[in-house]
């Protein structure tokens, strides 16, 4: 029962995440931190599949998983496939929602965090920038909270001088609401 009921919340999580991506976020070019994030700017500025991106930029980060954090291989691998491949599958709701800006960066945000959120409540991820901050943190002792701040601020920072202002403001908007968010869902269940 465990596992079906991981492998519901791995796609209950990455159906939440990819439409926070798709309906949301690529409309006006808005950008989450971390490895989703790198993944974006190379989609606006080459379109090329962010799903696809995602995998590829994350194979030397679940290499150092591999050999480092064994534990944390196995129980993101699956996040990570199943978020990459739903992402791509959902390209076409793309254009179903019209909104303002700044309330899809809001919304995507929400969609984006609840979909990290379910799936770090059940001990899985879609791996990406957490693992590279647990690893500097356990060299350095900095926060690991501190660490996957800074390290989306500079993916925010690239896409924004990369793209525009308005990606870059948007996107920090959007980043605070996936923190909140991540936050909220991944709290509740450490209070019961």
């Amino acid at each position: 029962m465990y596992f079906f009921t991981k492998g519901l919340v791995i796609i209950v999580g990455s159906i939440s995440l990819s439409l926070g991506i798709n309906l949301f976020l690529t409309p006006y070019e808005i950008l989450d931190g971390g490895v989703v994030g790198l993944a974006l700017i190379l989609h606006y500025l080459y379109k090329l599949k962010i799903g696809l991106m995602i995998i590829i930029i994350s194979i030397p980060i679940f290499i150092i998983a591999w050999f480092k954090y064994r534990a944390y291989f196995y129980n993101s691998i699956h996040g990570l496939i199943a978020s990459s491949v739903i992402i791509d599958l959902l390209k076409p709701v793309r254009n179903l929602v019209q909104m303002d800006a700044l309330y899809s960066a809001i919304f995507g945000g929400i969609l984006v965090g609840f979909g990290i959120g379910l799936m770090l409540r059940f001990q899985t991820s879609t791996g990406g920038t957490d693992l590279i901050a647990q690893f500097i943190c356990d060299k350095t002792g900095i926060n690991v909270g501190i660490l996957i701040f800074f390290i989306d601020s500079i993916v925010i920072v690239i896409g924004g001088f990369l793209l525009s202002t308005s990606t870059f403001l948007l996107s920090i908007i959007t980043v605070l609401v996936v923190g909140i968010t991540t936050s909220v869902i991944t709290s509740r269940v450490s209070g019961t």
